[in-house]
């Protein structure tokens, strides 16, 4: 039995579970492409209903960070969003044309004691 590599269309990152896509830039429009995408690690049942929730925001706020020039399509710039108990995180990496992103649960982690 012969093991593939996952093919991870969006930025690269660690952490599991998390949803990995790469978009399509027309101007300030944002196309998405389901086999330019992917999930990666396992998802809760709540936590896929999120991300399905959340999705469409996402891509109206990444549309108005390409809008205002956050976002360029010849420059790297990594912008982070939270909707919904998710995080984004996307980038053009300087593609002329592509948004990669990632999205995962945010992890709220207890603070540490200082020393």
């Amino acid at each position: 039995m012969s093991e593939y590599a996952q093919i991870e269309w969006g930025l690269p990152r660690s952490m599991t579970p998390r949803f990995s896509a790469r978009l399509i830039q027309s101007g300030c429009h944002l196309d998405f492409l389901a086999d330019r995408a992917g999930l990666i690690g396992e998802w809760a049942t709540d936590a896929l209903q999120q991300l399905e929730q959340s999705f469409p925001e996402f891509i109206k706020q990444l549309e108005g960070t390409l809008r205002t020039g956050e976002l360029d399509p010849q420059k790297q710039h990594c912008v982070i969003l939270a909707c919904n108990g998710l995080r984004c995180e996307a980038d053009t990496l300087g593609s002329y044309g592509y948004v990669y992103l990632v999205i995962y649960p945010c992890v709220s982690s207890p603070n540490p004691e200082s020393p």
